[in-house]
């Protein structure tokens, strides 16, 4: 383990001891985003196949119902600005269709992440509101009466001035939305290229660096928001953990439940987790890069951030593509 690591889970664990006699078990909800289509695929593989792979995992492990958040920009007509009324533009033949039915097929549900992904720091106001708009008939489509209506921000950006961050959360008020915070991340996605490389280079001994460089970023990053979730609330909220629907997750989801069971974690649903009024809470900032809502607490209440690091350069330069292909 690294200094920091140990540090991160020294401090968690004299807070932990601080605060309470009798430790209440934490609970987690996991959510997906970037259903259908997210990362760079290995040789071979298919969405249908990422799909199955997380889906299969949550049932042996007995999940509670998980929600992917859909960007359906892969289904939509070639004139997306009919596309908020007219569910028939929608394109169930699409390769990528199927992802979103095995999800819906396997009792999953669906939410909002937009249609197209935009920043909403770099998108007026008025356009990010449409492009959630367009993302509502694949919703309605695949989940019925069933509830479609919590919202996650891409890229974790909810406005970057004060005056577009109220403007949006009141219209997503106002359409019955509710926001999906993010509570624990660990920017798990980018394993997925990497994964990808290694895969067409036949690289075992580089996949097993990604196996482990994963996992300890998961148990780095737990500990860290734990801390911070004392910090900002005085106990531990219930957490929501944001990973993406990528090759390398579906291979890490069975090791990345243990990891999280290990450390006493109870998986819940979404709306078991949001139903903790600090999630009734919003954080009222206008900041430029987002963040998820212990980030933006931190920020608010000037709680210094816990040293931390990932391995970007080992990431980037593994496994590197042969010249010509």
């Amino acid at each position: 383990m690294r200094p920091f690591v140990i540090a991160a889970a020294l401090l968690f664990s004299l807070k932990l001891v601080g605060q309470q006699a009798t430790p209440v078990q934490p609970t987690m909800a996991i959510t997906f985003d970037d259903l259908p289509v997210h990362g760079a695929l290995p040789p071979g593989e298919t969405r249908l196949q990422i799909a199955q792979s997380i889906l299969s995992t949550l049932k042996i492990n007995q999940m509670p119902p998980v929600y992917g958040f859909v960007n359906a920009r892969r289904l939509m007509p070639a004139d997306p600005a009919h596309a908020a009324t007219n569910r028939e533009n929608i394109r169930p033949t699409d390769p990528d269709y199927a992802f979103l039915t095995a999800w819906r097929a396997a009792g999953q549900p669906l939410g909002n992440h937009t249609a197209n992904h935009p920043s909403l720091d770099e998108s007026t106001a008025a356009e990010f509101e449409q492009n959630i708009l367009d993302d509502e008939p694949t919703l309605a489509a695949l989940m019925g009466n069933e509830d479609w209506h919590w919202f996650r921000f891409p890229y974790l950006q909810e406005g970057d001035t004060l005056a577009k961050h109220r403007e949006v959360r009141d219209w997503l008020v106002a359409h019955h939305y509710r926001t999906a915070q993010v509570t624990m991340d660990f920017e798990d996605y980018l394993w997925n290229a990497p994964y990808a490389r290694c895969v067409a280079n036949h690289d075992e001994a580089s996949i097993n660096y990604l196996h482990t460089s994963y996992l300890a970023a998961a148990g780095q990053y737990m500990s860290l928001f734990r801390l911070l979730s004392y910090e900002a609330y005085g106990r531990e909220i219930p957490y929501v953990l944001l990973l993406h629907v990528g090759a390398f997750e579906a291979v890490m989801l069975p090791d990345l439940l243990k990891l999280y069971r290990h450390a006493g974690m109870k998986f819940v649903t979404l709306q078991d987790a949001e139903a903790d009024p600090a999630y009734a809470h919003d954080v009222d900032l206008g900041m430029k890069g987002g963040g998820g809502l212990l980030e933006l607490m931190a920020y608010k209440e000037k709680i210094p951030f816990p040293p931390n690091s990932k391995p970007y350069k080992q990431l980037e330069d593994i496994c590197p593509v042969a010249v010509g292909k």
